[in-house]
């Protein structure tokens, strides 16, 4: 095997290009019986790709079992690059690897697992499909800019300790505003206490390509890692990978290749089979200048917007000040906007409308632009700049430095595992009247993805607080019925009434 082949990519560019009689799904055969407008823009090559599973020389070899499939080789190469015992191509996102993480620990029998509260809500769903019990370990909260970022080892070991029982560890690196936990320090914990680290890398796929950047998860001896190629190595949206650490800890191989048959598709995405295939060969051959060329130009691009009044990038040096904090993904682009006398929702409106800019993350404090491997930074920022300078001088300059609207570091109470809480007999309350009763339903700002209210938590006036505040802001809110977040889907009051709390209580860290 070597690093500059991509044996599916090839495979599937062969078996098209000899234009095979199509007499299998899908129904659009190559293109051909495909809705006009559909094949115009999505083009021939990408319904000429687009085929079934058990395809002979792209995802099965027949009669020889001493040779890989292509997509076997493949996932081998992936696991090379990443530094994984075996990786799994997944076409789900990070969020089917969330998914797989949380049924993996429990085919042990687990019922506790020690989780970060500001995990994915995808983790959350994991929760709840496996039936698992949350133990919260709440991360560092940076007060200035009113965001959360990483857990820290003693968090961890205390969390750990609280809850002997636990059968897992969970947490994010880096954070949505490129915060790089202390990998290693968390895997020594977690081992100490005979448990897996397993943690969600979706933003970090590109770590360990680039000299100069923050260790990656599993170099740093994590178990199970998650992570999103689409995010910053250029695979399609939807395209994931799922790695299986070298030191197992509680996992095995098999335990979570059976729990990716119960979350995955049987007819997957063999365009985003490929374009994994393909950005993993780029990253390997070409990451590293890439990366170096990149690191330089977004330097320059931060100093540039540090004229911009009103207007400061944060770098890693900033971001280092906060405990818990080892690096920081030169490849986000954080802007703190709080002497502007605007928030960060305002400024991306400001940009959609004046420039036509679309950031990743608009926040109370920050606005967060995302770069890709071998992205232009220079032309990108010829374009940034003077949208931002023009969206500036719209906006009346008030500093807003006293607002806050930092994450609480309480961690609110659960009175019901997210499984009973999701599963139970509920009904929607006006969200005025909700202070006291049990959530059933997440509240889930997207992105970033974080839920400010997970099913079974204790709805208190603060988390209303902040809930009504996301949806005036008009971020996307995902996971409850009702987005305008004008009601809120509660446990019934018999439902709690007939609940016996010390059956079921979960502890807090």
């Amino acid at each position: 095997m070597t690093d500059d082949d991509a044996p599916y990519l090839r495979a599937l560019t062969r078996f098209a290009g000899r234009e095979p009689g199509r007499l299998t799904v899908p129904g659009h055969k190559g293109g051909t019986a495909a809705d006009g407008e559909q094949r115009l823009a999505l083009g021939p090559a990408a319904h000429a790709l687009d085929v079934p599973t058990l395809i002979d020389g792209v995802d099965v070899v027949r009669g020889d079992d001493d040779v890989l499939d292509p997509l076997a080789h493949a996932e081998a190469l992936a696991a090379r690059a990443w530094g994984a015992t075996r990786t799994w191509f997944l076409t789900g996102g990070a969020s089917q690897g969330n998914l797989a993480a949380c049924l993996a620990i429990a085919q042990g029998g687990a019922r506790r697992v020690v989780v970060q509260r500001t995990a994915h809500g995808s983790t959350i769903d994991g929760l709840i499909v496996a039936g698992l019990e949350p133990v919260f370990v709440a991360p560092e909260v940076d007060e200035r800019l009113g965001i959360a970022h990483c857990v820290t080892p003693a968090s961890l070991d205390r969390a750990l300790r609280d809850a002997p029982d636990a059968a897992a560890a969970f947490v994010v690196s880096p954070t949505y505003f490129g915060a790089v936990a202390d990998v290693a320090g968390l895997a020594a914990v977690a081992h100490v206490h005979g448990v897996p680290l397993i943690v969600d890398e979706a933003w970090g796929a590109h770590l360990p390509f680039g000299d100069g950047l923050p260790e990656a998860a599993l170099a740093a001896g994590a178990d199970l890692v998650v992570c999103s190629p689409h995010k910053h190595l250029g695979s399609l949206t939807g395209s994931a990978l799922l790695h299986l650490g070298r030191d197992v800890r509680g996992l095995d191989e098999e335990r979570v290749a059976r729990a990716l048959r119960l979350v995955s598709s049987t007819s997957p995405s063999s365009l985003l089979r490929a374009s994994l295939d393909g950005a993993r060969r780029r990253a390997v051959c070409h990451g590293p200048a890439l990366l170096a060329d990149m690191q330089r130009a977004l330097t320059d691009l931060r100093a540039r917007i540090a004229w911009i009044p009103g207007l400061r990038a944060v770098d890693g040096a900033a971001l280092a000040a906060v405990p818990g904090v080892a690096g920081h993904d030169p490849l986000r682009l954080v802007v703190d906007v709080r002497d502007s006398g605007a928030t960060g929702h305002a400024w991306g409106r400001l940009l959609r409308e004046l420039a036509d800019i679309e950031v990743e993350l608009c926040d109370e404090h920050v606005i967060v632009a995302v770069f890709g491997l071998g992205e232009d930074v220079a032309q990108t920022g010829a374009r940034l700049l003077p949208a931002l300078a023009r969206a500036r001088s719209r906006i009346a300059h008030r500093p807003r430095r006293g607002a806050t609207s930092s994450p609480p570091r309480a961690t609110p109470r659960l009175v019901r595992t997210p499984r009973e809480a999701f599963l139970g007999a509920r009904e929607p309350v006006a969200i005025a009247d909700a202070v006291g009763r049990v959530a059933a339903e997440p509240v889930i700002p997207y992105p970033p993805g974080i839920p400010l209210v997970l099913p079974g938590e204790e709805l208190d006036a603060l988390v209303l607080a902040r809930c009504r505040a996301a949806a005036r802001s008009g971020v996307a809110i995902r996971g409850a019925s009702d987005p305008s977040l004008r009601t809120i889907v509660v446990l019934a009051e018999d439902e709690v009434a007939h609940h016996d709390p010390a059956a079921a209580a979960v502890a807090l860290a």
